[in-house]
């Protein structure tokens, strides 16, 4: 399922989306940090404006980046409260779980009901991945954490892989995340929830 990117900064954004929807592409993927635009800017709210009209979800880097020139103020997926409550029936995923903001993006996505995340590239870090998912448990977020591997970084086996390793970092008393609940993290109907 191929996602259009287009760039907010540019006047003839929403035109662009449109074309690409046309060609068949069925979401909008931004990264406010790697495109450089503020998410919160009148040009950016444009784009969601015609996202929402056009029923497509958005994927969102919305979280860190290591590239100097990012300005990692656009990164903040706190953010992404304004956007939910000005365009309140857009499908939102928050990639990374918002790394390392993780805490924010799970309030997000408790908050707002067309808000979720998902678990691409966070496995590299085995104690941040365990916590983000057992903080996931104790929100009653879980259910709104979806698969993803940011392939071709990495890839979707490798990934479930890690998922099935989570709880051994687990020592003592220390929560555990059933296993039942990591195999509907992976069978998740994710299209759907998405609304493709």
């Amino acid at each position: 399922v191929g996602f259009a990117s287009v760039d907010a900064n540019d006047p003839g954004a929403v035109a662009e989306l449109e074309r690409a929807i046309d060609s068949g592409l069925r979401g909008l993927k931004l990264a406010p940090t790697y495109q450089g635009f503020d998410p919160l800017s009148p040009e950016a709210f444009a784009v969601y404006e015609a996202a929402e009209g056009l029923d497509l979800p958005v994927m969102w880097h919305q979280g860190t980046t290591f590239v100097r020139m990012a300005e990692l103020r656009w990164a903040l997926p706190l953010q992404i409260d304004q956007v939910a409550l000005r365009f309140p029936r857009l499908r939102i995923v928050i990639a990374h779980m918002g790394h390392p903001w993780i805490g924010e993006t799970l309030a997000l996505i408790r908050k707002h009901p067309y808000l979720y995340t998902d678990i691409s590239a966070l496995y590299y870090r085995p104690w941040q991945f365990y916590n983000a998912l057992v903080l996931a448990m104790e929100y009653g977020v879980l259910h709104k954490v979806l698969f993803g591997s940011d392939y071709p970084v990495t890839t979707p086996s490798s990934t479930m892989e890690a998922l099935g390793k989570v709880n051994d970092v687990a020592a003592g008393g220390m929560p555990k995340i059933p296993v039942e609940k990591l195999e509907e993290l992976i069978h998740r109907d994710t299209l759907h929830l998405i609304g493709i």
